[in-house]
Order: C-alpha cells, then structure tokens, then sequence
C-alpha cells in the first residue's frame, strides 16, 4: 500500500532511539523527508546517518531538549528553512520522572509537565499554521497506556498523558475541515531502552532478574510477549498518511490487548 507519503516532511521528536527512532524508520521507508531531535548531539547524527544509509531519505538531525521552549522553536525552525513547511508532527518525549506522591518535589512535577506535556503543546503550536495554509497535516503524538489505564509506578505519567488525548480530541474536532487529523497512539509494553530502564528496578523490588521480570510481564499479555518499537513506528506512519485521512480523534492502543476496560 502506497501511503502517500513521498516527499512530505515530518517532524519526529525524540527520535535517536525506541518508538520515535522507529517512527522515523517507518516514515522514512515511505519517501517522507524528516527532520528529528535528539537532546544529544552524537546520537541524532548517528540515527540520521542510518536513516540515509538505510532508506535514502533527506535527514537533518538537530540538537533540541522538547522540554525547552526556545529548543522546540529552533526544532521546527530548521524544517522551515530547509524544507518550507511541515506536514507531519509526530510529538514523542522520553518518560518524566517516576515516584510516589509524598515522595516527588515540586521540581520533579514541573519537569513532567514540561517534557510531557508542554512539549505537545508548542510542538503543536509552532506547525499548526504551515498545515493550515497548506490544508493539509497529521498530528501524532505518541503517549502510553497510562493515559487510559493509569499505572500507580508512573504517577506523572497517568496524570498528564490523559490530558493530551483530551487536547488531541479538541484539536481534532477544530482543525479537521482543513485536511488536518489529529490522533494519539498508546503503547502498552514495548521493550525499549526506556521499558528496560524501569524493568531493572521493578525486577529488583520483586527479588527477580530482569528476564525473569520480563518473562512474568509477558504472561500477562494476551499476544504473550512485549511489542517492538517497530510495530509502534508502523502504526505511527500509518496515521500519518493520505491512507489514514478519515482516522481523526482516534487514541489508539498498541498494546497486545494488555488494556483490561472496553476503549
């Protein structure tokens, strides 16, 4: 299937590893022209140099934190003045801080709300009006199953990341007349550095190895086993293409059937 993609230009947050790196993957495969972040500066030329060497596509990598205003500004400013505009805003960010509520300082929820939230929102902000005048876009933000089935390890997490699907649904109902689709996709388990990070604590608390742990976790999948950055970035191109033009407002999970409620 042909997804319309070829030549269109797409912006990946966080994209020198796990599901923003497959992401940029899956879009580049397609014939997209990307720009992508990174906060450090050899691992975005590195992804970007096996991005070209794998799939011919146009990369410029830039140093950016999303957490920071001035960063996201100079993100999006190098996709205009390389490319003119944007269509594609795949919104990702590395996890906030982790911990219990008696426990975390004030400090450690403003770093969640910048990173997590705040992100999407000027990600947004700053491309909404090249998609506007183009009449044509795809936002994407990449969340997590928190956002609908909260977890009690990822307190920041389950307390934001709801509120993007809400201001994606907002967004979806405001800008779909302009050809403009808005869409979140939450993963559930997926092995990434970020999932094995949090596994080698979680599998320390329970007294077992990190296998072992990751074993256990599997059973409780009804697929049986953890996703691959992969199947996400698959997902993510799709949403992103002319295919997809009728998918808006969707929060779609990837997570194996891990979600216990009717979504």
């Amino acid at each position: 299937m042909d997804l319309g993609l070829k030549n269109k230009v797409a912006l990946v947050a966080a994209a020198s590893h796990g599901l923003g790196r497959a992401s940029a993957f899956a879009l580049a495969r397609e014939g997209a022209h990307l720009v992508i972040c990174s906060r450090k500066e050899e691992s975005v030329k590195v992804t970007a140099d096996e991005i070209r060497a794998k799939t011919g596509a146009k990369v410029i990598g830039v140093v950016a934190d999303v957490s920071k205003k001035v960063d996201i500004q100079r993100f999006v400013q190098a996709a205009i003045s390389e490319f003119g505009t944007v269509h594609v805003l795949v919104n990702n960010a590395g996890g906030p801080p982790t911990g219990q509520i008696l426990s975390m300082s004030e400090e450690e929820w403003e770093k969640g709300i910048q990173l997590t939230l705040m992100s999407v929102i000027r990600l947004v902000r700053e491309v909404l009006p090249f998609m506007e005048k183009q009449q044509w876009g795809r936002i994407v933000s990449i969340v997590s199953i928190a956002a609908k089935q909260p977890i009690n390890e990822l307190l920041i997490s389950s307390t934001l990341r709801p509120g993007i699907l809400g201001l994606s649904k907002v967004l979806s109902n405001q800008y779909a007349k302009g050809s403009i689709t808005v869409n979140t996709v939450c993963p559930g388990l997926i092995l990434t550095r970020r999932q094995e990070e949090l596994s080698v604590s979680r599998a320390a608390d329970k007294k077992m190895t990190l296998e072992e742990y990751l074993a256990d976790n599997a059973k409780a999948i009804p697929a049986g086993r953890l996703g691959t950055p992969e199947e996400i970035g698959n997902v993510v191109a799709f949403l992103a293409s002319e295919q997809a033009s009728y998918i808006n407002g969707v929060n779609l999970l990837v997570d194996g059937g891990s979600a216990r409620g009717i979504h």
